[in-house]
């Protein structure tokens, strides 16, 4: 060799060419605002809409909360996958980061397909529809008006984070703890205010319900809980622009999901002290039923504030963080190459942030809540199980030792997922057969692109 030069090796892996380079993001967040994105990443509108579906599914009050404990378990679990996922791959982007470098790109592409035609923008559109509906509620009016105030709302912020990631992050912050607050508020009022028998001891089991009837009524339980646990992996999307990644983001995944974790069990203990089984999944909003039970009208109107308040934070983390996946495959030549241009002066991916706006309220639009929901759930938990799978391969290819905790958490997501995307198709066959046919639609259009769309 000339000079004595060593050539230098390839790169093994995306991690491998990461090195201190950011891609143009800048690490503007710390461990408080990477638990908050966490936080935000899961309680939206869930805890006030989604007791109803879970009620409604498995009726007694002994099952209501197996579910929504089950669900959190399964919630802890992902916590600890993904946590062990954002150190193994601290690349923007999250799960299509780990299924391009686990599995190659075909599968990485079709994750950034279902975000982008189901997952992010079904939940991004359902949210908003709730936002919208509480909000003319609240102001008192007519329904045709809460399309437009959600639409509004995306425009909104579609703009907002156009300044960059860390003014988002603010106010993440502060819509987080504030309702976070709040929703303990709620829960210690409904205990000390309200004296009825909801939780007093009755049937564990709905009349005439058991075997295989009781297995599938309980995974169907899961589906509207799952959906309010959802939404650790949003950290995982913005990891180039958290400060120390490796030491932070695992830390804030898992407390943030903990944290999750009390405050669902709290507020399903409380609903049903209140309400009982079977008002509850007879209400069209628990929550603000609920909130009525304890203070009256007064109650009532706080909690769609409340609620209103939760969507437009959930909203405002949705368009600040998937629009990294996008930006990420477009770095990747696997999407249009504007998406992966930042702003010189805000360091946004700006292209991105607009894609996802856009085409979330083309969502609220023309969907309703119920729909969006399933579809959001069947699509994520595909993908879900499919990340705890990349977790035991990127274990194995590297020779690292698995640990007991790790390994027990990618098993139970598998089944766990396995059973949700199972369920719909029997609870929800004509949902999973469209978010089916959604997700193998993106194989020939990766196809196409990687023919057509260049290389950049």
């Amino acid at each position: 060799m000339l000079s004595g030069a060593t050539p230098s090796p390839a790169p093994r892996s995306f991690r491998d060419t990461l090195g201190p380079v950011t891609f143009g993001l800048a690490r503007r967040l710390n461990l408080f605002d990477a638990a908050m994105i966490v936080v935000a990443g899961i309680v939206g509108v869930g805890i006030f809409n989604n007791p109803r579906g879970v009620a409604a599914r498995v009726e007694t009050p002994f099952l209501i909360i197996a579910v929504w404990l089950a669900g959190g378990l399964i919630a802890l679990a992902g916590a600890f996958v993904f946590a062990e996922l954002a150190r193994s791959v601290p690349r923007a982007g999250g799960q299509y980061a780990y299924f391009r470098e686990a599995f190659g790109p075909l599968p990485g592409f079709l994750y950034g397909w279902s975000l982008l035609f189901i997952v992010q923008s079904g939940a991004t559109g359902a949210v908003a529809i709730s936002c919208g509906d509480y909000a003319v509620r609240l102001l008192g009016l007519g329904h045709e008006w809460a399309a437009r105030i959600a639409v509004a709302l995306l425009a909104v912020l579609v703009g907002f984070h156009a300044l960059g990631i860390k003014p988002g992050s603010v106010l993440i912050n502060i819509l987080t703890v504030v309702k976070m607050l709040a929703i303990a508020a709620l829960v210690v009022g409904g205990f000390a205010l309200v004296d009825r028998p909801g939780l007093t001891p009755g049937p564990v089991l709905p009349p005439g319900l058991g075997g295989l009837g009781l297995l599938s009524a309980f995974f169907a339980g899961l589906v509207p809980a799952m959906f309010a646990y959802g939404g650790w992996q949003n950290s995982c999307f913005v990891v180039e622009e958290v400060r120390e990644p490796e030491r932070n983001l695992p830390r804030a995944i898992i407390a943030g999901v903990v944290l999750v974790i009390v405050i669902y069990l709290g507020a399903n203990l409380a609903y049903l002290h209140v309400l009982g089984a079977t008002k509850l999944s007879a209400s069209q909003v628990p929550a603000a039923d609920f909130a009525e039970a304890i203070a009256g009208p007064a109650g009532a109107a706080v909690v769609s504030a409340l609620t209103v308040l939760s969507a437009f934070g959930f909203l405002n983390l949705a368009l600040m963080t998937a629009p990294r996946v996008y930006f990420a495959m477009a770095r990747d030549g696997l999407f249009f190459a504007t998406a992966a241009k930042v702003s010189p002066r805000t360091r946004a991916p700006v292209v991105a942030v607009v894609v996802q706006g856009a085409l979330a309220a083309a969502f609220t639009i023309s969907h309703t809540y119920d729909a969006l929901v399933d579809f959001a759930v069947f699509a994520d938990w595909v993908f879900f199980s499919l990340a705890a799978v990349a977790l035991l391969v990127f274990r194995r290819r590297r020779r690292r030792p698995v640990s007991l905790l790790a390994t027990a958490g990618a098993v139970l997501f598998i089944v766990a997922g396995l059973g949700i995307v199972a369920g719909l198709f029997v609870a929800q066959p004509l949902t999973a057969l469209i978010g089916s046919a959604v997700l193998a639609a993106g194989v020939p259009a990766y196809f196409l692109w990687r023919r057509f769309g260049g290389r950049r």
